[in-house]
């Protein structure tokens, strides 16, 4: 039986074992953007009949990050230590950056995925009634820092 596979030998899933990995700091980037309107964006810049568009996103990422073990199977809950979500406005679209740390046994990657999923998720959903054609697109691993694989870099 291969170390840290899914399935146990009599065929059941389970999670990877991490019990003898060291607690190391760790960190991941994730960003992603959403292409939308004129119109929207002027919404999301003020006068969003919903709320502030951004605020609301934020929150929704840092909530996504911490329940991302209840939304990814065999992901392992995390003692996440630091969420930072920010949002860049540009000429046709919104970026993402959501930033995860944590002290532990297993890497962030898949928390700030999520987080930056569900921030333009909840853009998405928060300006749908003034553009419905909007895309969310390009969601991407930044960086990685910590583990045994070390640093990771996208090109």
């Amino acid at each position: 039986m291969k170390k840290n596979n899914h399935i146990d030998s009599d065929g059941n899933v389970q999670m990877v074992d991490i019990s003898d990995k060291a607690v190391t700091r760790r960190k991941a980037i994730a960003s992603g953007y959403i292409s939308l309107s004129g119109i929207a964006l002027d919404s999301i810049r003020g006068g969003n009949k919903k709320g502030d568009v951004l605020t609301v996103a934020q929150i929704a990422g840092i909530q996504a990050a911490k329940n991302t073990s209840t939304l990814i199977p065999l992901a392992h809950q995390l003692n996440i230590i630091s969420v930072n979500i920010n949002f860049k406005i540009k000429e046709d679209r919104v970026e993402c950056i959501s930033e995860i740390t944590c002290d532990g046994k297993t890497g962030v990657e898949i928390e700030a995925l999520c987080a930056t999923q569900v921030s333009l998720l909840t853009i998405y959903d928060m300006c749908k009634y003034i553009d419905k054609s909007m895309v969310i697109s390009e969601i991407k691993l930044v960086l990685k820092e910590g583990g045994k694989s070390g640093l990771y870099e996208a090109k």
